[in-house]
């Protein structure tokens, strides 16, 4: 058995369901779940419709490296999206199960266990970061994100001697949960590290596409290399369509950047057994083409925020993310609970059902950035979230 898979910790929605566990909710209302990101609004009929006609596409084995077509696909998405065109769909795109599945399996194959390595995670953070760390036999360094700093990294709290050890460092920009993106100059202050150091940087953006000013789009990791004359050496980015275009089932994602390590890393995904459906990659070519639905999309997003956001930065400590559908709200400081506490009972009295902070996070020199927070995904059809709001204000109201 893999020493290591004793050291992980279980899932934060293992722990979500522990705790809730015994509990039976208030019988006068329906749930609404907040709790977990995944997309709830419809997904387009052009999807659906492209999945079932290249059904008969079932009866032979994928490529790996997937098909030149979803490859171009992707390129023309990623020229319109973030003025690039020029990245070679041959030999710097690789379709991948969803953003997940590539994260795990490219920490697998760019950790060199035997040189002590450390990967670089934000604090909170996805827990796949962590899984795919320990797995891959390196030790998780975690940089606390907090809103005294506007949520940024704290690359001071690494030293030297440190850095010289880390081969890896994850960035989520939307970042998962606070909403946070980075600037042109936090990307530069990255490349400059990776440079000095020679690490990899891998960017997770699978929530690239949900943000509220359709005039400025997030910065991608790809396109701020590119306006900061950089080249694409050790950078590679990650991307999905769940978030994007309401398919969380299909698992389709790609990795795009420096070919050198994708080239390595398809590799990696040929014995791994992680190709793609050739049903999935036609349905997937004709959602990367089309950008309309991703508006409407965004538009949802923004009328639920719309919504949302009076009440809740009148009932809790919570701001307006930069991008993504969380809230993350500090509930410690205008009730008398914690995190948890707070999860359960408004379960119990309102039926609503949302993630405590501290399950994604780690305490680090003293701190867990995650206490005394929540994370509450706008994923429910918009009447859904504004009688859940409506219910977690009256839960502050009597709890105060």
């Amino acid at each position: 058995m893999n020493p290591n898979l004793s050291k992980l910790q279980p899932y934060p929605f293992e722990k979500l369901r522990q705790l809730l566990a015994g509990v039976t909710p208030n019988p006068a209302t329906r749930e609404i779940r907040l709790s977990i990101g995944e997309p709830r609004h419809p997904t387009p009929e052009f999807i659906k419709t492209a999945l079932s006609a290249a059904l008969d596409t079932l009866e032979n084995y994928p490529t790996t490296a997937g098909s030149p077509a979803l490859r171009r696909a992707i390129a023309d998405w990623m020229d319109r999206r973030y003025a690039i065109p020029d990245i070679d769909p041959e030999t710097q795109i690789l379709p991948t199960n969803g953003s997940r599945e590539a994260i795990f399996s490219l920490t697998q194959t760019l950790i060199d266990a035997s040189r002590r390595p450390l990967v670089v995670c934000p604090n909170p953070f996805y827990q796949i970061y962590e899984g795919a760390t320990i797995l891959a036999g390196a030790e998780p360094r975690f940089l606390n994100t907090v809103p005294e700093n506007d949520f940024a990294f704290d690359f001071d709290a690494i030293s030297g001697e440190e850095w010289a050890r880390v081969q890896l460092l994850f960035v989520c920009s939307p970042a998962n949960p606070t909403g946070k993106t980075l600037s042109l100059d936090e990307w530069k202050r990255l490349f400059d590290l990776a440079d000095r150091y020679g690490f990899v940087i891998a960017s997770d953006e699978c929530y690239s596409e949900i943000y509220f000013d359709e005039a400025a789009p997030p910065l991608g990791v790809l396109q701020a290399a590119k306006a900061l004359g950089r080249g694409f050496a050790g950078l590679v980015m990650l991307s999905s369509l769940s978030k994007r275009s309401n398919v969380p089932g299909m698992r389709s994602g790609f990795a795009a950047g420096d070919a050198a390590i994708l080239n390595r890393f398809l590799l990696y995904r040929t014995y791994h057994g992680s190709a793609m459906s050739p049903a999935i990659q036609a349905a997937s070519l004709k959602a990367w083409g089309n950008e309309a639905h991703v508006v409407d999309n965004r538009a949802r997003y923004r009328e639920k925020f719309d919504a949302a956001l009076p009440v809740f930065s009148d009932a809790l400590e919570t701001r307006m993310p930069d991008a993504g559908f969380y809230f993350w709200a500090r509930v410690d400081r205008k009730t008398p609970y914690s995190d948890t506490e707070f999860a359960r009972r408004l379960f119990a009295d309102y039926n609503i059902v949302v993630l405590p902070g501290s399950y994604l996070s780690r305490t680090v020199k003293g701190i867990n950035p995650g206490n005394g927070f929540l994370r509450i995904a706008l994923v429910a059809p918009h009447a859904e979230c504004v009688e859940a709001v409506d219910r977690i204000r009256q839960f502050v109201s009597k709890s105060g």
